[in-house]
């Protein structure tokens, strides 16, 4: 199975089978498959859907106009311009989804035309298209079959090989009942028979909805991204009429302003930088998810993941590394250590569980004992959530290994007496944040084990980092509370949750959401089901059940729970990086009201030369250089755009600062400096 640990790289692409694989930013047919994307979506009926961009295109067809009317190098060369503004917009909207199609492409071409062995009611086995299958059709798959589509498996045990969709090499286990009966199309049995029962729609299976999500068909717009379209929408229609009245202001004041130069002034000072990454950056937030093997139902997740100010963790897996492992033995009632490790190692021989291994190989290290031949005289007594014990009996020995309460009713009922300092032993294990076991044989406790959950390394840095910027961790466990508390305290988490049930969580995250904070957490059961419904981001795991699939909003494909930690970091990276490209934007339109307006009435009013700072040549150099750098500026940030501003777990206010400092200062000197060298140009060639 898939290690609970594993994870993708963000920085080195996955399996080649995996939905992970990402091409490089700039591969040659992502490349050319944007550049033809480009001209494409200069359809108007495509362009509406961006209002900044299409008032651009809009001002480029009124330039060609006029310059077909009045042609001349200057209304030419700004026409020109123009266009590529609009070229260069869904440039990096077409970048940003090709990435996108590329992964989609390759997922494609892996579903084959598979057919499937489906049973009729009386029985009776048929092969039938895979695409013909409908929801609730049963189907057989045997060692070296694809399963034809989504289910849950009804019948028997398999091993599966998910790479096709996970890109993790190694084989997991699904069975009928509990958590891991549910299987996707597409995947391929490796041994014995399965009878799966279609849960899928024709045409809607997991499958096809990765496809969607990767290439970005059902993307829709975030809240905040549809807000931040209608404030730029709005900044567009004030600049509007001021543009528009300079004509008959420059008339009146005997100076000449052509209608090419107008929608040059109306482009320039328009919010065009932002308006044309907008859209590559939410598309690219999604992407960099899908690069770390999660799929989001849609950007609103990604989005929730960023303003996140609550985590609900599993400790298993998450916290911890997910197996206890016996650290000591402990002996009570004058049994000794060696004899305590000698009956322990006796009831665990036929425990297969990495807690009953690590006993077994506890009393080896530390006693010299061995496995043991036993004989034909003994019977294996299993675990049991009855019982809460296993152990062995052997020779007219009983011996048990257990949950404290369940072995000492055992040692009672055998007529047994539990010595009296066995609380104060399991409470002081239970304080450690370990979990006790006590071994008894027959009616006599000779002593407990401790097993010790191991806290991953680092854990609690990062929760540190998460801590700096708001965000309060919540460790769920089903522990009792003095376990949970030692563990919340080693692992450095803000609260927990002990001997949570599905109604506890719910109640947790409700009640949360009512202070007004958005909570993520992951799940992979049916019983997380209500829960990853009700949180704001909700994870759920691959290797989970359907339903917990269907009711989370994200699907993490590595199943790997610490994840979670990853996905509140691209949410913030989105942020961000949507930020400091609309603060660098609107700071870009400052410097250009520097260069354009001077220049083309500091003839007329002469009060207007002290703000010509920049001195360019002269009024028409002044206008191109303002529309080739609104122009260049764009391609230059597409690939911050795509790749994301880094983010650095920091207080909102050191991210304002730095967002000011950077995008805010550098976006003002950054026109001043290339509409400048753009004008030295154009002068030194004499163009104009």
């Amino acid at each position: 199975m898939p290690s609970a640990t594993s994870t993708t790289s963000p920085t080195s692409p996955a399996s080649p089978h995996g939905v992970a694989q990402s091409s490089s930013l700039f591969d040659p047919s992502i490349l050319a498959n944007a550049v033809r994307g480009s001209v494409t979506k200069l359809d108007p009926r495509v362009q509406i859907r961006n209002p900044v961009i299409f008032v651009v295109l809009v001002g480029t067809v009124v330039s060609m106009a006029e310059a077909i009317v009045h042609p001349s190098l200057f209304t030419w060369s700004i026409t020109v311009w123009l266009l590529l503004t609009v070229v260069f917009a869904n440039f990096a909207e077409a970048m940003a989804e090709g990435r996108g199609k590329a992964q989609a492409d390759s997922l494609r071409r892996m579903r084959a035309d598979t057919e499937a062995r489906r049973l009729r009611p009386d029985g009776v086995e048929e092969r039938v298209p895979a695409s013909l299958l409908v929801k609730g059709d049963v189907v057989v798959c045997e060692a070296g079959d694809l399963i034809p589509s989504d289910g849950d498996i009804i019948e028997g045990i398999a091993s599966v090989d998910e790479s096709a969709i996970t890109g993790e090499s190694a084989p997991v286990i699904r069975e009928s009942g509990g958590d891991r009966s549910a299987v996707t199309g597409g995947t391929r049995v490796l041994s014995d028979r399965i009878v799966v029962r279609i849960t899928a729609e024709r045409g809607q299976t997991f499958l096809d909805r990765m496809i969607g999500l990767v290439e970005g068909a059902n993307r829709q717009k975030t809240p905040n991204e549809i807000a931040l379209t209608i404030l730029l929408a709005a900044l567009t229609i004030v600049f509007l009429p001021v543009v528009v009245t300079l004509s008959p202001f420059a008339r009146f004041s005997g100076a000449s302003v052509s209608i090419v130069v107008l929608v040059a002034l109306l482009v320039c000072l328009i919010p065009t930088t932002i308006g044309a990454l907008l859209s590559a950056i939410g598309i690219a937030g999604m992407d960099r998810l899908v690069q770390r093997n999660v799929l989001a139902m849609s950007g609103r997740a990604v989005e929730a993941a960023g303003d996140v100010q609550t985590l609900l963790l599993d400790k298993t897996g998450t916290i911890t590394l997910g197996n206890r492992m016996a650290a000591r033995f402990i002996p009570l009632g004058g049994s000794t250590e060696s004899e305590v490790g000698a009956a322990a190692q006796l009831a665990s021989l036929a425990d297969e569980t990495p807690e009953g291994r690590s006993i077994v190989v506890l009393a080896k290290e530390r006693f010299g004992i061995r496995e043991r031949e036993l004989g034909d005289d003994h019977e294996f007594i299993p675990f049991s959530a009855t019982t809460r014990m296993s152990g062995v009996d052997i020779g007219g020995r009983q011996v048990r290994k257990g949950a404290a309460e369940a072995v000492r009713h055992w040692v009672i009922d055998q007529g047994g007496t539990p010595p009296p300092d066995l609380d104060a032993v399991v409470s002081e294990v239970s304080r450690a944040g370990s979990t006790p076991l006590v071994v008894a044989d027959g009616p006599h406790v000779l002593g407990a084990i401790e097993l010790k959950d191991v806290v991953k390394q680092g854990m609690k840095e990062r929760f540190e980092s998460l801590r700096s910027v708001g965000i309060r961790t919540v460790m769920i466990t089903g522990d009792n509370p003095l376990t949970a508390a030692a563990i919340a305290q080693e692992a450095g988490v803000d609260d927990y949750l002990a001997e949570a049930t599905p109604e506890a969580k719910m109640d947790l995250i409700k009640a949360e959401q009512e202070g007004g904070k958005l909570v993520a957490m992951t799940g992979d059961g049916t019983n997380d089901a209500p829960a990853l419904a009700q949180a704001d981001v909700g994870v759920a795991m691959n290797t989970g059940t359907t339903a917990a699939k269907e009711a989370g909003n994200m699907v993490d494909l590595d199943s790997n729970p610490t994840k979670l930690i990853e996905i509140v970091e691209v949410g913030k990276q989105l942020l961000i990086t949507r930020g400091a490209l609309t603060t660098f934007s609107v700071a870009n339109d400052v410097a250009k009201y520097f260069a354009i307006i001077p220049a083309l009435f500091a003839a007329t009013y002469p009060q207007l030369g002290a703000l010509n700072v920049m001195r360019l040549h002269s009024p028409q150099t002044a206008v191109l250089s303002a529309v080739i750098f609104n122009a260049l500026v764009i391609v230059a940030l597409i690939p911050l755009a795509l790749r994301g501003v880094r983010w650095h777990p920091s207080g909102a206010s050191s991210i304002l600062r730095r967002n000011l400092f950077v995008y805010g200062l550098g976006g003002v000197i950054t026109p001043f400096v290339f509409i400048k060298l753009i004008d030295l140009v154009l002068t030194a060639l004499h163009a104009y």
